[in-house]
């Protein structure tokens, strides 16, 4: 959430990429209505850091961090938080906390960064950034704190104690313990999950009540890489999201996501290449960045899933036209975003890897073909199959059977809030043979005539405590599951092939005492993304444009601030690494350039520069450049940054009288990593598009972020070799080929 520790250059993002398809909608709808990012503009200019959860009341409230909410107001809100009854039309509600509410360990001025809101119990718990505790007159000395309310909307009380203390660094000062997120497992323990660059991300087991941090962290992601993370479980498998570099550099912030997975909460978290996130050369796999329309700095993420099975991801991102709230340099403005959430191959990824939208969508679910929360139309819709029913404050509740009047079929996805008591058993039917429950016995259940598959709910469970239980049938194949919120944190996971599919009207029971429920809703199934859009593709050599170094560079190449020390021999540009830099007002770093051909093309090139592992040689590196001057260039280099090894994709421009510099992260290095650059020249804006890619066996590939080039700009390409000439080291450059 907050800057990375580098002198000069700092380290951003990730990728994936640029045409957005469109959602289907859910099966069997009349057809989604549509929205446009941002959706937070009628709360305010910004609203960072967000979170969504569905209240009890059915409406979905969204929170975010400590800032104006408004160009020119200058007032900071204290996690403000908005309302909206279809996740598209958003207003504002107040702040979670007063102007001088703050628990009994925070200095005064301390801010609340970056909320994450749950369901714990019988009470919504906000676990959040405490930026200036007593701890220390030094500041930096941050701590999570939590704050328990009865509604999403509160009061909010703070606990008296922090969740995570300020925890005192290796290398001097505070580790960055910043933004929570909180995650229940199947067994019923909780976890928090917190950090940044100084300090990596760890997780943390909680107390019963959520207040405490209990047992030894484990460190799930390594520093000077993620923070911002956010997990949750998805067919079996854990998913640790985290955003990576910079949140906050205006118009050169390349903030974006990355995931990897795990059969633990605990980890350990590797990505689709099976590389861990604790490495040196650290893992990733993208899963939302910037594709070159106006968004930039993608990250920080929350989930959510509509009322189809859907899922979502929330995020800010920044408008590159616009990136500071007020003036140059200070606070960024980074309003609240919404994209489809997609799975494609066991692996998450926004509009099916288009990244984030800009233009009318359809919209999420949010009303079914039934869809109850019993307010003064009482049981109108529903036909009382046998028991006692009555309806009051907005809740159901009885036992027996309701059958609701309207007929579904197909694949559906139903789901309610329950609450049991005493002995009773409690579920949702769907027509006269499938019904899902939760028994008294500790059970979810799933029954198709016969046909049975249980599930164990966790020790001690407290089912008088309101949860939710969600069906969904594609075909012949059910999959139920328990959760506290809907946050991808199941209690209970079913599944059960049917006889034949679902037909019938849906219903209610409780057998045994009477139950409580609430939210019911019942609405076609989401239509599932299957295919990622395609990938930039390599067509025919452009052999007038490149160069294999095999008899010296040949007479295309033109030197900004020639370094004598390159050499060509054996088939390879040999390239001692520089004591120099291209980032700010120094322009020392020599920079090797070519013209390059016009219209779409990749240029490649292949570079082995040994930095080892795990020690600090900042910032060495080697790579591709596409530069029109020392003030305008994108850089795509494998780096040294502290203890880690990335690459780099980093973007300097002029703005405001100075070159401001940023970036993204695109794949994981080796010894020997190859580097291309696509680019599109748009014909809408006349823009050049550069959308970077890294390979660590020149087959597979990891694509991510854009940067953009003015119409009027003549980007050239080029090979850079610099950041630091000790220890000495030489970036060996195999080649640099260029394709239409």
């Amino acid at each position: 959430m907050r800057h990375l520790r580098r002198g000069g250059a700092l380290a951003a993002g990730l990728g994936l990429i640029l045409a957005a398809g469109s959602p289907a909608p859910a099966v069997g709808s009349d057809g989604p209505s549509r929205y446009r990012n941002p959706i937070s503009t009628a709360v305010g200019d910004t609203l960072a850091d967000p979170v969504i959860v569905r209240g009890d009341d059915g409406f979905w409230y969204a929170y975010g961090t400590t800032d104006p909410l408004r160009e020119g107001e200058h007032e900071f809100h204290r996690v403000p938080t908005a309302r909206s009854a279809d996740l598209v039309d958003w207003t504002y509600v107040g702040d979670a906390f007063g102007p001088d509410q703050r628990p009994p360990y925070a200095a005064p001025g301390a801010g609340f960064w970056a909320p994450d809101v749950r369901r714990l119990g019988d009470r919504w718990v906000m676990y959040v950034t405490v930026t200036d505790t007593t701890v220390s007159t030094e500041g930096s000395d941050y701590a999570i704190g939590a704050a328990t309310a009865p509604t999403p909307t509160g009061p909010w009380t703070f606990a008296a104690q922090p969740v995570v203390a300020p925890r005192p660094g290796g290398g001097g000062g505070y580790l960055w313990t910043i933004d929570p997120s909180q995650f229940t497992d199947v067994d019923g323990r909780g976890y928090l999950y917190h950090g940044s660059y100084y300090g990596g991300i760890s997780v943390t087991e909680l107390s019963p009540d959520g207040l405490t941090a209990v047992g030894t962290p484990t460190l799930v992601a390594i520093d000077n890489k993620f923070e911002g993370s956010y997990v949750l479980r998805h067919d079996g498998w854990y998913y640790l999201f985290a955003s990576t570099a910079n949140c906050c550099a205006g118009p050169a912030t390349g903030y974006s996501v990355q995931v990897g997975r795990a059969r633990s909460p605990r980890g350990p978290f590797t990505d689709r290449d099976g590389v861990a996130l604790t490495a040196s050369r650290a893992g990733g796999t993208p899963v939302l960045t910037q594709n070159g329309n106006r968004w930039i700095g993608t990250g920080h993420n929350g989930f959510l899933t509509d009322l189809s099975g859907q899922d979502w991801i929330v995020y800010h991102a920044i408008d590159r036209a616009d990136p500071y709230l007020d003036e140059p340099f200070g606070i960024n403005e980074r309003p609240m975003l919404l994209d489809r959430l997609d799975w494609i191959d066991g692996w998450p990824t926004v509009n099916a890897g288009a990244g984030p939208s800009d233009g009318a969508r359809p919209a999420p679910v949010t009303t079914g073909r039934v869809d109850d929360r019993f307010g003064a139309a009482g049981l109108a819709g529903w036909r009382r199959a046998a028991g006692d029913w009555r309806v009051t404050d907005g809740q159901l509740t009885g036992s027996g059977a309701l059958t609701s009047r309207t007929t579904v079929g197909g694949d559906v996805r139903a789901e309610a809030d329950l609450r049991l008591t005493g002995a009773a058993t409690a579920g949702i039917t769907l027509g006269d043979r499938v019904e899902v429950r939760v028994d008294a016995a500790g059970r979810l259940v799933a029954r198709d005539g016969d046909r049975r598959a249980t599930a164990p709910l966790p020790a001690g469970l407290d089912l008088a405590d309101r949860h939710n239980l969600a069906i969904e049938v594609r075909g012949r194949q059910l999959v139920a599951e328990l959760s506290p919120a809907r946050l991808g944190d199941q209690l209970a996971v079913v599944s059960l092939r049917l006889d034949r599919p679902v037909a019938g009207r849906p219903g209610l029971t409780a057998t045994g005492g009477p139950a409580v429920f609430d939210n019911v809703s019942v609405a076609g199934l989401y239509e599932p993304a299957r295919r990622a859009v395609p990938e930039p593709r390599i067509g025919a050599p452009l052999r007038a444009y490149s160069d294999e170094f095999g008899d010296g560079l040949d007479g295309d190449w033109r030197w900004v601030r020639e370094d004598p020390a390159a050499t060509v021999a054996g088939g390879a540009l040999h390239w001692p690494v520089q004591a120099a830099d291209l980032t700010g007002t120094g322009n020392t770093a020599a920079v090797l350039l070519r013209d390059a051909p016009r219209g779409d093309y990749v240029v490649e090139t292949k570079v082995t520069l040994d930095l080892g592992e795990e020690t600090v040689r900042n910032y060495q590196q080697a790579g591709l450049v596409a530069y029109v001057d020392d003030d305008r260039f994108a850089r795509l280099a494998q780096v040294a940054i502290w203890n880690t090894r990335q690459v780099e994709y980093g973007y300097e421009l002029p703005f405001a009288g100075q070159p401001v510099y940023g970036g993204s992260i695109v794949g994981t290095p080796a010894t020997t990593t190859w580097l291309r650059l696509a680019h599109h020249l748009d014909p809408a804006t006349g823009e050049h598009e550069f959308r970077a890619g890294s390979s660590r066996d020149g087959r597979n590939w990891t694509w991510g972020a854009v940067w953009t080039f003015p119409a009027d700009t003549t980007p050239r390409i080029g090979l850079v070799a610099h950041g630091g000439a000790e220890p000495p080291v030489t970036a060996d450059f195999d080649y640099l080929r260029f394709y239409r």
